[in-house]
């Protein structure tokens, strides 16, 4: 067996909301009511979505099949177990420069300066980060719909107009409507590519344009937790052009690192050095607080050049498999994922689908997202696992009942009918 075939876990974590609490309001006047405000709709991981993206915090029995909140099972790699292995008293030192040399290898397949990337203990922290210090009253936010809840939540932490552009018929970010949206002033637009939940990919030359042709002043926030599983071109070289853009990455994903926290903010030094406007328990980039251990670790894993070109096979191979499965039982799903997940069409309320495959067994898949109700979102585990949630999943289908006529005919959110409909 592929020694990559092992096992994994999630994403951000903790730094969401680091420094918010501390915040003086005289440093940036919308922190004030950050202690008061309350969970923005479609709220954060764990609110108002039926689950979150940071793995279930309830037991499971032995045989469950976790597929739930895009974790990579297979698990961190030989060559970062290798580098956290040599390590040994190591580990009683500080250490500091291991997180300097982590920096200085991504930052050079890149061709990035010093100053334009800063570590953190995964991305989610800093993503919130990126909106905190761009947005705010009288700077809207402009995200796509559906796409990773995140970005809304903090836009409503900061008091922002939120305004939600529905994606294209390919599941693509409208970046002129998002423009159109975003009025004279906007303060940031969100672009996740590949998006989530869906998994599908906004051109580059797309985003090119959007930041081209934005406000002065405004940002363009591009989510690349789950790039590495695309074959397209990341947007990083807009940074070291020194544009108005702010990219995420984490080793969470195609690293299978979510519980060794890590990830990195990429942006030019004038929007680094916005952080410390933020409040007092953020320090510039954050990099105190991850551990040396995960250093190494990810230190390992950017030097390990043929790692990323395997598991992205490995995904793409079991994805494209279980993809055809569904089109031979004529089971609906959004086409176009370049992720690690995909979104299935399941004809009725998506919530409901989901407990019944874990009730019967054991097969825990992902959550549903408000503008799409009847979808759920299924990461792409081990071939074995993907064979289990094809027998659940055909099961539930085919045994869990069609919705009451009066679900039918209740108001819902409008969307694109191309992310409603049965893809056969």
């Amino acid at each position: 067996m592929n020694n990559e075939l092992k096992s994994g876990l999630s994403r951000r974590s903790f730094m969401r909301t680091l420094g918010a609490a501390s915040v003086a309001a005289t440093s940036f006047p919308a922190f004030a009511a950050l202690q008061q405000a309350p969970a923005a709709a479609g709220g954060r991981r764990g609110q108002g979505q039926g689950g979150n993206d940071m793995g279930e915090r309830v037991a499971r029995p032995a045989d469950a099949v976790v597929i739930s909140s895009n974790e990579n099972p297979l698990g961190m790699s030989t060559s970062a177990m290798e580098a956290i292995s040599k390590l040994g008293t190591g580990g009683g030192r500080y250490h500091q420069e291991m997180k300097g040399e982590t920096v200085t290898a991504f930052s050079a397949g890149f061709g990035l300066k010093p100053g334009y990337v800063a570590f953190f203990p995964g991305s989610g922290g800093p993503l919130d980060l990126a909106f905190y210090s761009n947005v705010g009253p009288g700077k809207d936010l402009v995200v796509g719909e559906p796409s990773y809840e995140q970005g809304a939540s903090a836009g409503a932490t900061m008091k922002a107009n939120v305004h939600r552009v529905p994606l294209t018929a390919t599941g693509a970010h409208d970046v002129k409507a998002m423009l159109a949206a975003g009025g004279p002033n906007p303060g940031a637009f969100y672009i996740c590519n590949p998006n989530n939940p869906t998994g599908t990919m906004t051109p580059k030359a797309d985003i090119v344009w959007l930041v081209n042709n934005k406000p002065a002043g405004s940002v363009v926030v591009i989510d690349e937790a789950y790039h590495h599983f695309s074959p397209d071109e990341s947007s990083i070289d807009l940074v070291a052009a020194d544009k108005d853009v702010i990219v995420l990455r984490t080793f969470s994903k195609v690293y299978g690192m979510a519980g060794m926290r890590a990830g990195f903010f990429i942006a030019k030094p004038e929007l680094q050095a916005k952080l410390a406007t933020i409040g007092v328990g953020v320090s510039r980039n954050g990099s105190g607080v991850v551990s040396i251990a995960t250093a190494a670790a990810c230190t390992a894993s950017i030097n390990d050049k043929g790692l990323i070109p395997a598991r992205r096979k490995i995904n793409a191979d079991i994805r494209a498999n279980v993809l055809e499965w569904m089109d031979k039982n004529n089971f609906g799903y959004m086409k176009g994922s370049q992720a690690n997940f995909f979104q299935a069409d399941v004809k009725r309320p998506g919530r409901e689908f989901s407990q019944l495959m874990a009730t019967n067994d054991h097969v825990y898949i992902g959550r549903t997202w408000n503008a799409m109700p009847n979808y759920v979102r299924v990461t792409v585990g081990t071939q074995e696992e993907m064979e289990k949630f094809k027998v659940s999943f055909k099961k539930a289908y085919e045994t869990a009942p069609l919705p009451s006529s009066a679900y039918l005919n209740m108001p819902q959110i409008e969307i694109p009918s191309e992310l409603n409909r049965h893809l056969a």
